[in-house]
């Protein structure tokens, strides 16, 4: 008895919290922390310092200071790459999430049979690699491919095209293939969070007088706005960092027109051996991705307040 109020006393005087020591505590999250810096932190901090320089990779670097995030503000391309990435986050956060909402609420409503099937249906494309939805909506989009046949097959030859090589079509060709992608996502999310909504609050809208659309806006839109943070976040990060939708349906291509942060990493690094401004681009996509990260997270603590 004795002992045990004494330990107590020693843990209080030491400032440390009762129970196991706090070096213990430590032993148990080094692991994880030494894998996370090991292959993340470290990573992050070797590129923050090689986009200081001018190298190739292979011969000794020369110290540039910040030119080549002069370089990635100044040069029209790279701009350019960044203005696409943000016209992705349309098709693969906005129009999803508009999709998933209404889907989601229609069928929460409803009450549809097979419920369970349809959310794995809608869901399945995010288990299938990327690399192989990209390849076959290449094909989707393909002079002689399955689109162009369709439309061949209503009566809409005038409509026909290379999909993936007209100047004004491609970027959106390839962004609703993310559409296509991140809706199941996003319609499966809603589905959980309205699942949670207490049926008593529907019940007392309708004694009310509120019908489908009023009671959308008034009892399940707030009660799902966590998981709408989720799925903007989620799909806001795919967008920014899409590289192998479009180095396997376009490679930036026609021109420039598909050309995103993530592919002009790869192509400044390997194709044009400019390591130091490939590191600059990925440095500042990073930083892109944890603003708009942070701004969705506050805005939805914000309307939660």
């Amino acid at each position: 008895m004795a002992s045990s109020s004494s330990s107590r006393r020693l843990s209080r005087r030491s400032g440390g919290p009762p129970g196991e020591p706090r070096a213990i505590a430590w032993a148990y999250v080094a692991p994880g922390l030494l894998v996370y810096a090991a292959f993340l932190l470290y990573p992050l901090v070797r590129s923050i310092q090689i986009s200081f320089y001018d190298w190739d990779g292979l011969t000794l670097g020369t110290w540039v200071g910040l030119d080549n995030y002069v370089k990635v503000v100044q040069d029209e391309g790279l701009r350019a790459a960044f203005t696409h990435a943000l016209v992705l986050m349309l098709f693969f956060a906005v129009v999803p999430l508009a999709v998933g909402l209404l889907l989601a609420a229609i069928l929460n409503r409803a009450k549809v049979r097979g419920l369970g099937f349809f959310r794995t249906v809608v869901f399945l494309p995010q288990v299938v690699a990327m690399v192989v939805v990209a390849v076959a909506w290449r094909r989707i989009y393909a002079p002689d491919g399955t689109l162009n046949a369709l439309l061949q097959a209503v009566g809409l030859d005038g409509l026909t095209r290379a999909w993936l090589g007209d100047y004004a079509l491609a970027l959106p060709a390839v962004g609703f293939v993310g559409t296509w992608f991140e809706t199941g996502l996003v319609t499966v999310l809603m589905l959980a969070g309205m699942g949670q909504i207490d049926k008593e609050l529907y019940e007392a809208a309708r004694l009310d007088g509120a019908g489908p659309v009023r009671e959308f806006f008034s009892i399940t839109l707030p009660a799902v706005r966590g998981e709408i943070s989720v799925a903007l976040t989620l799909t806001v990060i795919a967008a920014l960092k899409t590289f192998d939708l479009v180095y396997v349906t376009t490679k930036g291509g026609p021109g420039n027109q598909t050309s995103v942060p993530s592919y002009e990493v790869y192509h400044q690094a390997f194709e044009l051996g400019q390591v130091g401004l490939a590191s600059a681009i990925g440095v500042s996509l990073t930083i892109v991705i944890f603003v708009i990260s942070f701004l969705i997270t506050r805005l939805v603590e914000r309307g939660d307040a």
